[in-house]
């Protein structure tokens, strides 16, 4: 919902796609910040890092209806809260995904990673569709006082989280500084977490920013749509994941495979391909329900085998470096603002897909072993 109505606001504000995709760029600025938050969450347990946040949420999202009262709102500050925003936003997963693997079985992990991302993509469809109603019947002000009571409302549930923490602070002697160097050395010590983290990576750097940080841009420059019209490119994408979700959850341990999370990811680039060649909005809403689907299936995958193969002492600080992967995302989005002026939407998106079917190519051969047995 929050990003929808930034997103369209910014757009209509500035009528720029590059300060459309800085916007999208800002919120994951704090993926360099991941890999601390998963260090303090194994020290502090996953709710208090819970609360925290979401108590940081309410508070900027209160800053920007103050604002928007005032009549002093302009995209300025939109992107320095997006960039408050952006520090801590990208370890929300690290905490929910931690927590999943501390209090979950190994046998039940992808189910329950299935479930989690049902009740994310469900939210998210509910979402796309109550935002931009919002928006465009009672404006800026009203919309995002809504904002403001969903995250209230987290984080009152927030404190029904399990306070399963997994070192006690009183038995730590190290500092987290080196807990953190811990991790990145762990990660890098095992063949299959490195070639997830790339893969990570490689997804963050071209599928994503080819439909997550440019669909605003094109609701309103590709098919010509308004702000409604958005909610349903967005609520399309997160139907087909909610459909991935399920079926991952009946699945079972089968879904959770390499092979699983492969074939997820190349689907993805192969549809993105084919997204980039289609003008009409119908066929983007049927592209994007699998876009979703392929793209839910190959992320849980991916999420069930980091949390199976990391020691369970570590899987904060893994999760965490696994967010590092999410700065391709900002990375990608800053880049594709600029190509698309070169070489136009169609040739951006397509490139973007090419050099990604590639690179998994080449980094699924690499890893063969690991990632396939």
């Amino acid at each position: 919902m929050e990003t929808i109505i930034l997103g369209w606001y910014i757009l209509v504000e500035t009528d720029s796609v590059l300060w459309l995709t800085l916007f999208g760029s800002l919120q994951f600025l704090g993926t360099l910040l991941a890999p601390m938050f998963g260090v303090m969450s194994d020290r502090l347990g996953r709710r208090a890092m819970l609360c925290g946040m979401r108590a940081i949420y309410a508070l900027l999202a209160c800053m920007i209806v103050t604002l928007s009262v005032a009549g002093l709102l302009n995209p300025i500050y939109v992107f320095i809260v997006a960039f408050v925003s952006g520090l801590i936003r990208p370890s929300d997963l690290v905490m929910r995904n931690a927590l999943i693997g501390d209090t979950i079985p190994t046998a039940q992990l992808s189910n329950a990673m299935g479930v989690s991302r049902t009740t994310l993509d469900s939210a998210r469809v509910a979402g796309a569709l109550t935002g931009a109603g919002l928006f465009s019947q009672l404006g800026m002000t009203y919309a995002y006082v809504a904002v403001v009571a969903v995250y209230a409302i987290s984080f009152l549930l927030t404190f029904g989280v399990s306070k399963v923490r997994l070192t006690a602070l009183s038995e730590t002697k190290t500092s987290p500084f080196r807990d953190l160097v811990r991790g990145l050395q762990y990660a890098y010590s095992v063949p299959l977490l490195q070639a997830l983290l790339w893969l990570a990576f490689l997804v963050n750097l071209t599928a994503y920013p080819a439909i997550m940080g440019l669909m605003p841009y094109i609701a309103r420059e590709i098919y010509h749509l308004d702000e409604n019209g958005l909610s349903h490119l967005v609520a399309a994408l997160a139907i087909g994941a909610l459909l991935g979700s399920i079926f991952m959850i009946l699945a079972g341990r089968a879904g959770a495979t390499g092979k699983a999370m492969v074939l997820g990811i190349v689907c993805w680039f192969v549809l993105l391909l084919i997204f980039a060649h289609v003008e009409t909005k119908a066929w983007g809403i049927a592209l994007l329900v699998l876009i979703g689907f392929v793209q839910s299936i190959g992320m849980i995958a991916m999420s069930v085998t980091l949390l199976v193969t990391a020691e369970p002492s570590m899987r904060g600080r893994i999760m965490g470096v696994r967010m590092l992967a999410v700065y391709g995302l900002p990375i990608g989005l800053f880049a594709i603002s600029g190509i698309i002026d070169a070489i136009g939407f169609i040739g951006t998106i397509s490139l973007y897909a090419v050099v990604g079917l590639m690179a998994t190519g080449l980094t699924v051969f690499k890893w063969r072993r690991e990632i396939l047995s």
